[in-house]
């Protein structure tokens, strides 16, 4: 098992460029399924859930073939139902999104139960339910979870429980060749989940009001083949701007799709971290102090996750490590996942101020001086939260359980070190 040895204290200064979406790559791969013409992925991302999406689709019987490691071509000539390996699907959650394609290409699913990060309940039962307007029948017996439409897909109006990414793609993988229209509401409207119908459409599937949380899908008999370029991973992007401003220094991150970022941008705002727009890049400014903007009489502020355009979940764990270096008291909120905040633990041996409320509520009062520290990556994003306070902190760290940041983001060591981050890869 390798680890990350990291010397903080060492300001960020440069320019990047991020990789593509994790959250797109994995549901546009699933998509390749429903045309038997091949398809041309760019921009992937050479990580370890692409790649074990890669051998989940090609364990049922679809040819990929790599011009380079983030260009695939993907070809779903002919696909089996089952077959999936129980092992393979317990490594990520983006298993169950074969469960639309499948239905669409064969009638049938049969899927392992998906795993992925351990960050709370994450319930199957939404993609059930907004499958089975559809015509799906479900069942679950053996340890597996077996669908079928007996019928075929049909279109449906469809009322998400939740607004769940995958279950909102699962949908829309099911309907796009549905026999009529389908609408799906209370969907989510991510980044990557705007990929997905972007891509479909590439296709020839016709999606409309692509973007919000109403969703207008009309069927047609078959999808064709195409081209498609994944878009930058927002997640890094923002990481890459954490990284700047908690270590002082000044990156460029090209291509950064600033369009996708306007509410991180006030909530970040909220810690005194700003950044500036030049075209498709940002430009974060050295120098930065942070500081918490209080609430009106001067309250404690607090930042509460909740469903796109607001902020993400997937960044609450960097902005707690932000909120220990700016000056002020700030209350968060991740009613979303039960142990999320289950990492604050880390931190404070680091030197962070932080009380956790309850599994959801923790209070960071800062600024903190952090010291190097042993360490252990518990999730994806947590893990590279550690990495950045890291680099904040004086002396040295160490990050076990790396795989767990590298199934999620795209060397991240090599791009750090090439803004002047002291990281380093060891064995142990």
């Amino acid at each position: 098992m390798q680890s990350f040895v990291i010397e903080g204290g060492h300001p960020l200064r440069g320019e990047v460029t991020p990789s593509g979406n994790k959250n797109a790559a994995l549901p546009l791969i699933a998509a390749c399924l429903l045309t038997d013409q091949p398809v041309l992925l760019r921009n992937l991302p050479d990580i370890g859930d692409v790649r074990t999406m890669r051998a989940l689709v090609e364990s049922l019987g679809v040819s990929v073939e790599a011009a380079d490691v983030h260009t695939w071509r993907i070809q779903a000539s002919q696909v089996r139902k089952a077959d999936l390996d129980p092992e393979l699907c317990r490594r990520i959650r983006a298993s169950i999104l074969l469960a639309g394609p499948l239905l669409g290409r064969t009638g049938e699913a049969v899927l392992p139960p998906p795993g992925g990060d351990v960050i709370g309940r994450r319930r199957v039962d939404t993609h059930l339910l907004a499958l089975r307007p559809f015509g799906v029948e479900t069942d679950f017996r053996q340890g597996l979870l077996h669908m079928r439409a007996p019928t075929g897909l049909h279109g449906a109006r469809v009322l998400l429980d939740e607004a769940s990414v995958t279950a909102t793609e699962n949908a829309i993988l099911a309907a796009v060749t549905a026999r009529g229209p389908t609408t799906i509401r209370n969907a989510a409207s991510e980044p990557h989940v705007q990929d997905l119908c972007h891509l479909l459409n590439t296709l020839g599937g016709h999606i409309e009001n692509i973007g919000s949380n109403t969703l207008h899908i009309d069927g047609v008999p078959a999808l064709h083949g195409g081209e498609h370029t994944i878009g930058p991973d927002y997640l890094e992007v923002v990481s890459f701007v954490g990284g700047a401003a908690i270590t002082g220094g000044e990156v460029r991150i090209h291509d950064a799709a600033p369009e996708h970022l306007e509410m991180v941008r006030l909530v970040l705002g909220r810690l005194g971290i700003v950044w500036e727009e030049h075209g498709a890049d940002l430009q974060v400014p050295a120098g930065q102090t942070l500081h918490v903007v209080p609430d009106l009489r001067g309250a404690i502020p607090q930042i509460s996750v909740m469903p796109w355009p607001a902020f993400p979940t997937d960044l609450m764990s960097l902005a707690i490590v932000l909120a220990t270096q700016a000056h002020g008291t700030v209350l968060f909120h991740d009613w979303m996942f039960e142990s999320r905040m289950f990492f604050i633990d880390k931190l404070t041996a680091m030197g962070a101020h932080i009380v956790l409320c309850d599994p959801h509520r923790c209070l960071v009062q800062g600024p903190s001086p952090l010291v190097g520290e042993q360490l252990e990556s518990p999730d994806i994003r947590a893990g590279l939260a550690l990495v950045t306070a890291s680099l904040a902190a004086q002396g040295t760290s160490r990050i076990r359980n790396i795989g767990q940041i590298e199934r999620g983001y795209e060397r991240i060591d090599d791009k750090l070190k090439s803004l002047g981050a002291h990281i380093t890869r060891v064995e142990g």
